[in-house]
């Protein structure tokens, strides 16, 4: 068992520990169970970086072995410099959200930590796949513990959101599942996802599996307009469901994009750019638009990241090594931050249990540590240099703009409207004198929210001032997938 393994099963081990652990009376257990299990997790991750070899586009740390010989499917794994930092990022947030739902959680608590940990371990499944029908497994799996853990600690209307998350989903997966059988079969019998990369397509072929591929990767991002199911899921699902929701599972189908599309249909590709700009500048400006009237601040924050994640697709599909490396950087940038600010918001729902804006004001008075960070988060969201938000939305406007200049100019306009909204909500619940007693009762943030946050801010500086060791591992798979779509594949 290699390094990929171990982050992929050690937290799902951990987390079928957790579910035999039933008792309510075992729950402080359960809970230093769950933060060891994370941590650990976490810990194997990190000779994937430290072993990691810099100048190559080759798939590093790959293991394997025959799962299914009747139909060749393997359990083939390994990662590049594209999927790397999505695996470490992965267990990172995990052991933010287990130390997040240490107190709030209360019932059923071996089974929702349990739920992350197993969630944790697919979604980095997913990063590693190198086998079609082990991506799709993977791929698939991540709904279920997501799906319960909105549906049995989401809000009042947890069950809408729970069923609209898992159709709208999984609808768009089937089709996908479509794609990888013919590909399998075009291949030879092969669900290798390197060997489909090298086929030869027609073009009418390229386009159907670009649009079957398109379904899933699509509403997954989510991109406009089949983003609706994301402010109703982040507005029932609990924090740490909102924040792994954000930070993770949206880079799902991202990842997808650059996995398959791009690398394996790059004809429809080329042809088909031009919509998902249009698609992506459409997020950018109109869904950052539609933030600013938002009154529910996991409303606000779940539009923000809608608009944020235009810039990933739009960095992706102007082709062009600044435009990808900067949507990969992005997305991990984007997992900081979205994830930050939706737990910011879980502090203050756990206390008021409110997270509309007009609820709140003069937070500042009361809980001055905890400002510092939601400050410091806010101006991440807005991109603000010196933090992460900053570089990936400075690398994809500069390669739109290299592409074409009213592209950049277009998309820079989400700059302006990002710090709008996100100041105009900080401005209204934290600035000012205290509004209400809510407020007046405040206490400030404990030594556990104080590390969670921390950790966080430490991140979102990090990357914003020394962006170059995160470049520098994508540097060679970037320049080699930009290779892989500029030769045509129309057999």
């Amino acid at each position: 068992m290699g390094w990929l393994s171990l982050a992929i099963w050690t937290p799902i081990v951990f987390g079928a520990v957790l579910l035999a652990l039933g008792r309510e009376s075992q729950a402080p257990l359960v809970r230093w169970i769950a933060l060891i299990g994370s941590v650990i997790s976490f810990l194997v991750t990190l000779p994937l970086y430290g072993g990691f070899r810099l100048g190559t586009a080759e798939m590093q740390f790959v293991e394997k072995s025959v799962w299914i010989p009747r139909f060749n499917v393997n359990y083939h794994l390994g990662v590049d410099g594209i999927s790397l930092w999505f695996v470490l990022l992965t267990a990172f947030i995990t052991v933010i959200v287990v130390i997040a739902g240490w107190e709030v959680i209360q019932k059923k608590v071996n089974q929702y930590m349990a739920a992350f940990l197993i969630l944790s371990g697919l979604m980095i499944g997913v990063f590693a796949a190198l086998d079609g029908v082990l991506f799709y497994v993977f791929f698939e799996a991540t709904l279920i513990p997501m799906y319960l853990i909105i549906g049995i600690w989401g809000g009042p209307n947890k069950i809408y959101a729970a069923f609209k998350f898992f159709l709208y989903t999984l609808l768009g997966s089937l089709l996908t599942l479509v794609a990888f059988i013919y590909l399998y079969t075009r291949a030879g019998g092969s669900f290798d996802i390197l060997t489909w990369q090298t086929l030869p397509l027609s073009g009418t072929a390229q386009t159907l599996l670009f649009f079957a591929l398109f379904a899933a990767f699509a509403v997954k991002v989510p991109m406009w307009p089949v983003h609706t199911w994301l402010p109703d899921v982040h507005v029932e699902a609990p924090t740490g469901g909102s924040a792994v929701l954000a930070a993770i599972m949206l880079k799902l189908g991202a990842y997808g994009f650059l996995r398959f599309s791009l690398p394996v249909l790059p004809d429809a590709s080329r042809e088909w750019a031009w919509l998902m700009i249009a698609l992506s500048l459409i997020a950018v400006i109109y869904v950052g638009l539609v933030a600013l009237v938002q009154q529910d601040m996991k409303k606000l924050v779940a539009y923000s990241s809608v608009a944020h994640m235009g810039f990933v697709t739009l960095g992706f599909f102007i082709f062009n090594d600044m435009g990808i490396s900067g949507g990969i950087v992005q997305m991990i940038a984007h997992g900081f931050v979205s994830g930050a600010m939706f737990l910011c918001i879980g502090v203050l729902y756990d206390r008021v249990h409110s997270r509309e804006i007009s609820s709140y004001g003069g937070v500042v008075n009361t809980m001055p540590r905890f400002t510092a960070f939601a400050l410091l988060f806010a101006m991440a969201n807005c991109g603000l240099p010196g933090t992460a938000g900053f570089v990936g939305e400075w690398m994809v406007i500069l390669g739109a703009v290299k592409a074409n200049f009213w592209i950049g100019l277009a998309a820079a306009t989400a700059l302006i409207s990002g710090a709008a909204y996100t100041l105009w909500m900080f401005k209204r619940v934290y600035l000012g004198p205290v509004t209400n007693d809510d407020v007046r009762e405040l206490t400030d943030i404990n030594g556990r929210e104080f590390l969670m946050l921390a950790a966080l801010a430490i991140a979102v500086l990090w990357m914003g001032l020394h962006p170059k060791p995160i470049t520098d591992v994508m540097d060679a798979s970037v320049a080699n997938l930009i290779k892989q779509v500029a030769v045509s594949k129309l057999n």
